[in-house]
């Protein structure tokens, strides 16, 4: 017996130094051609924004609560932390993939075979009786011996999915971050819009009651009287609609934060929040190795490499050893009566698959295909985040320029309407002009505060396409 167990141990580890080696051959992460700057910035500085805490940058403290609670309690930050969870038990798992499988059994039969059969008459002559026991309690042992790096490959595929769901729970924070700032910001700019066509309202009040004594002195006609009123209505028309706006966005920002639609208080207005100057981005290379999407694309090569590992080792053969080991008995009082009842049985399986109609072959060719794609992916993804840093850098410049021109317009028609209203109570000015005046105040007060909004977007786009925001 023991002869026959250090021959079996021999040729398993004979067979195992043979064929313990890897049978594909991975695909290393692409180089990426980034450029060294990022369009129309000209900069020796690497250093980021993308390093600042989110805390530290978002200062406005109504803002960092709904972020805290956006973070803490939105579902789908809830889910992304259950992916990991179920990552790392995978992950865990595939850790035992070199232990054996051990089973526990325990049995007992009664068989009462035909008179005339075989068995019958063997259980009357050898056991002078008409029944066949067998009672039986073991423990087997089986074991797949870890050979062409199956197991390997398997741990390097649950780990990759597991730094994935970390990487994707980066990535959604980083989305939620962006998402709040913006909602927030929003609200802010649509506060400011109401208040904007609020005073308008109280503006064509004073002008249209100028207009009515003007008729009551027959200096206008009842013309005068009515399109003061359309340009008063046109602008109340506005507070309304911003009222439910305001309304939806209070909504949509507290179901991000996991809370129950209810109204947002607010700490700052949007005049009260200044626009940043000078925001690093730092080089293209970072971006590169900080984003969560990209660097999650990177892992997904890890993943494909550890498939294609898989499913080519699936085409080779595999060994397996078994041992069973425990007490049996023909009766049940001899059952535990040692070491009559002991047994034992080792062996060992060679399974090469032949003929399965291509199905492992096809497999392994698929797995090669999906790698090719997320070397693609990768790639695009590269693209994606060099792009998105590049456009937000770009509405900063831009936005920048658009609120110079459009503080001074504003200021322009403010000082208008002043003259304006002066004139006409002087009888030097039709009541046409106070009304275009007014009108375009309104046009051009809503439009800085929409650009304003733009500006404190664009700021938060930039942060976010630069992987800012998850730390």
């Amino acid at each position: 017996m023991t002869s026959s167990i250090l021959k079996i141990s021999a040729f398993v580890l004979l067979f195992a130094g043979a064929a313990a080696c890897k049978v594909s051959k991975d695909t290393v992460t692409p180089q990426t051609d980034v450029p060294a700057q990022f369009r129309n910035v000209q900069t020796t500085d690497t250093s980021s924004i993308a390093n600042v805490p989110w805390k530290t940058f978002f200062t406005d403290t109504t803002l960092q609560r709904l972020i805290d609670s956006a973070i803490a309690h939105n579902y789908d930050m809830q889910v992304a932390l259950k992916n990991i969870q179920s990552a790392q038990l995978v992950l865990g798992q595939s850790k035992l993939g070199y232990w054996p499988d051990v089973n526990f059994n325990a049995s007992a039969q009664l068989n009462r075979p035909s008179d005339n059969s075989l068995n019958g008459i063997t259980a009357n002559d050898f056991l002078g009786s008409k029944t066949i026991d067998d009672y039986n309690v073991n423990v087997g042992l089986s074991w797949e011996l870890p050979i062409w790096n199956k197991i390997g490959e398997q741990q390097s595929k649950a780990r990759g999915q597991y730094l994935q769901s970390i990487e994707a729970r980066k990535a959604l924070q980083t989305n939620i971050v962006e998402g709040v700032a913006d909602g927030y910001y929003n609200l802010l700019m649509l506060d400011e819009q109401l208040a904007i066509a609020k005073r308008n309202v109280a503006l064509n009040d004073s002008t249209l009651t100028i207009i009515r004594l003007q008729y009551t002195a027959g200096d206008v006609t009842a013309l005068a009287i009515q399109q003061a009123e359309a340009q008063r209505l046109a602008a109340a028309e506005l507070i309304p609609q911003y009222e439910q706006s305001i309304l939806l966005q209070e909504n949509a920002l507290s179901i991000l934060t996991g809370a129950m639609p209810s109204s947002i208080i607010r700490s700052n207005t949007l005049g009260t929040i200044e626009v940043r100057n000078n925001l690093s981005a730092g080089v293209p290379a970072a971006v590169v190795s900080r984003r969560p999407d990209v660097r999650s694309s990177e892992l997904a090569l890890v993943i494909a490499n550890a498939n294609v590992g898989i499913t080519k080792a699936n085409l080779y053969p595999s060994l397996v050893i078994t041992a069973q080991g425990g007490l049996n008995s023909f009766k049940a009082s001899n059952w535990f009566n040692i070491p009559g009842s002991l047994f034992g049985i080792v062996g060992g399986g060679l399974t090469q698959p032949l003929f399965q109609r291509k199905q492992l072959k096809t497999q392994y060719e698929l797995a090669k295909v999906d790698r090719e794609k997320t070397v693609l992916e990768f790639r695009q993804s590269v693209l994606t985040a060099v792009g998105e840093v590049s456009d937000a850098l770009s509405k900063i410049q831009k936005l920048k320029e658009q609120q110079v021109v459009a503080a001074n317009r504003v200021s322009t028609l403010q000082q208008a309407i002043v003259n304006a209203n002066s004139l006409f109570r002087n009888g030097m000015a039709t009541y046409l002009e106070v009304i275009t005046a007014q009108s375009n105040v309104l046009q051009s007060e809503l439009e800085l505060a929409s650009i304003k909004k733009g500006q404190l977007s664009a700021e938060v786009e930039l942060y976010r396409s630069l992987g800012g925001g998850w730390n």
